[in-house]
């Protein structure tokens, strides 16, 4: 516990409990506290000594009052993840997008339609289209060409920011960021019958993202990445394990610094898909590469289905 937070046994029993959630913070600001519940602030002080970041830690303090007063006691071992301590709707959900497959597998976000159509005769089970360009002709045509790249393949493919593009390809689905959800026009992209995959760092924007009801929830970055900057540090593989019991009803990507080396450190926290960019991309030779991921997820998926 951090000298400059006020202590309590509550709190830095929380904070005991749960050092697999933890990340290194090098500066406390004062907590701000919305809530007078003794539970809400030992929590809240415990999330921010846990390295939480303030909007994090005020989800946490909420969900642990709701917990504690669901079942009538507060235990500090007890990390809350049952979605009605969120705030989060239950399911079914009329307003839903549609629905895509639980376990997406390998998903590799592609930097052209070139490497979709490379990675989607490899057998990649999903892919996404992450094309950058300020050229509005050049979008329309890379998405064409992406969604044309599939054809007569099982791989599914998402189109990253690019909705308007992607409903005119009829591409399986569109991808966005966090701040993307306030542009994009989420109604006419589910109206059109895509899904609709969206990014979160943290349990406030996965709660963010959850309003929408999205075909799934991709979590990161779980180790570090160079490819974009991330409002969060890295996650880690313990936090990316309480993210998925909490969003248990969603098919889950994890994403970030994943790759063969570390990729049997993610695959036992629950979440049916593996997002890679570099593993592949940055590959000697990507097909070669995909072959060893695959069997890498094939075989935590045959260990999971032994011992369920």
């Amino acid at each position: 516990m951090n000298s400059l937070y006020p202590s309590s046994p509550e709190a830095q029993a929380i904070v005991s409990a749960h050092q697999d959630l933890a990340l290194s913070v090098d500066n406390f600001a004062e907590p701000v506290f919305h809530q007078s519940d003794a539970t809400y602030r030992h929590a809240k002080i415990a999330s921010l000594a846990l390295g939480f970041i303030e909007t994090d830690a005020e989800c946490l303090a909420q969900a642990w009052h709701r917990h504690a007063n669901r079942i009538g006691r507060f235990d500090p071992h007890d990390w809350p993840d049952a979605p009605e301590d969120f705030g989060l709707a239950p399911w079914p959900r009329q307003e839903a997008f549609a629905p895509c497959p639980k376990a997406l597998g390998l998903y590799a976000v592609l930097p052209s339609a070139q490497w979709v159509g490379r990675m989607a005769r490899a057998g990649v089970t999903t892919l996404q289209l992450r094309f950058k360009s300020d050229d509005a002709r050049a979008i329309r045509d890379e998405v064409q060409a992406a969604v044309q790249a599939v054809q007569g393949t099982n791989s599914l493919l998402f189109i990253n920011d690019h909705w308007r593009e992607a409903i005119a390809a009829g591409a399986y689905g569109v991808h966005l960021g966090q701040e993307d959800m306030a542009t994009a026009d989420l109604l006419a992209i589910r109206h059109a019958g895509l899904r609709l995959g969206l990014s979160s760092h943290g349990y406030a924007e996965m709660i963010h993202a959850d309003r929408f009801s999205p075909s799934y929830i991709a979590m990161g970055a779980v180790f570090p990445t160079t490819l974009k900057r991330m409002p969060t540090p890295p996650q880690g593989t313990g936090r990316l394990r309480a993210y998925a019991r909490l969003m248990r009803n969603y098919p889950l990507v994890a994403i970030g610094g994943i790759d063969a080396n570390n990729l049997s450190q993610v695959l036992p926290s629950g979440v049916g898909s593996i997002a890679v960019v570099r593993a592949i991309t940055g590959a000697r030779d990507p097909e070669s590469a995909v072959l060893q991921l695959i069997a890498l997820i094939n075989k935590a998926a045959d260990h999971s289905l032994r011992n369920s």
